[in-house]
């Protein structure tokens, strides 16, 4: 049975996304109050999007937006962030491999980096044994394990004392990894759906399913992240 809490709290979101794409398309979000039903209720304050012009596209565009006095502004972009080799997944279709970032909305379940925490990140340091909403070190024997036959799938892992499945995602990658924010995709872990969805530092090129910025765009937004709000991220084709 699917908790009232969060069951309630998935609606909020999506009638939430739905209210930012509407001020979106009629290019009034910058503006434009929120109804008095959803600034009383919605949880997040913080919202990225990114939006693709079609599934097969490489390239989408990134905004930023931050709920302030009942109102969506935006804050960042548009700017150009890169998106899977193959484009986005439509709505559950994402697979294992299938080099698509998955579409949908996410929240950021912590962040994490080759480097030390940024100055001006609001994101404590991980506690040992507890990585929820706070930034976390990647060392050299961390990886994510994306073997959909591991009791592990789609978990961060330290191949010094854990199973990690065969060939995980070296964490400890540079500069790709020297930055990154987890997307909340596919928490439940279920086999082959998809894993390692990240908000990372971009190459210049296409992702393996990821969402990438440039170092310094991705700086900004990570020091902009409020983990007390709730930030989402909806990405769509």
């Amino acid at each position: 049975m699917v908790p009232v809490a969060m069951t309630r709290a998935r609606i909020v979101r999506a009638a939430a996304s739905a209210l930012i794409a509407a001020a979106l398309a009629a290019g009034l979000a910058s503006s434009a109050p929120a109804t008095a039903a959803s600034a009383a209720i919605i949880a997040p304050q913080q919202w990225i999007h990114v939006t693709a012009p079609s599934y097969v596209s490489t390239s989408a565009t990134f905004t930023a937006w931050q709920l302030e006095s009942g109102r969506w502004v935006r804050v960042f972009g548009p700017w150009t962030a890169r998106v899977g080799y193959n484009g986005i997944a439509p709505p559950g279709r994402k697979r294992e491999g299938d080099g698509r970032t998955p579409s949908g909305t996410y929240g950021f379940p912590f962040l994490f980096g080759v480097n030390s925490r940024p100055s001006g990140v609001a994101w404590p340091l991980c506690a040992p044994g507890k990585f929820s909403r706070c930034w976390r070190h990647a060392y050299r024997f961390d990886v994510w394990d994306d073997d959909p036959a591991s009791p592990r799938y789609n978990t961060w892992c330290n191949v010094n004392y854990q199973s990690c499945g065969t060939a995980p995602e070296p964490l400890h990658n540079v500069p790709v990894y020297n930055y990154a924010a987890v997307i909340g995709y596919n928490l439940a872990r279920t086999p082959g759906r998809g894993s390692a969805v990240f908000l990372h530092v971009g190459n210049g090129g296409s992702t393996a399913g990821c969402v990438s910025l440039p170092v310094t765009e991705l700086l900004r937004v990570l020091r902009w992240l409020r983990p007390g709000s709730d930030p989402q991220i909806t990405i769509r084709g």
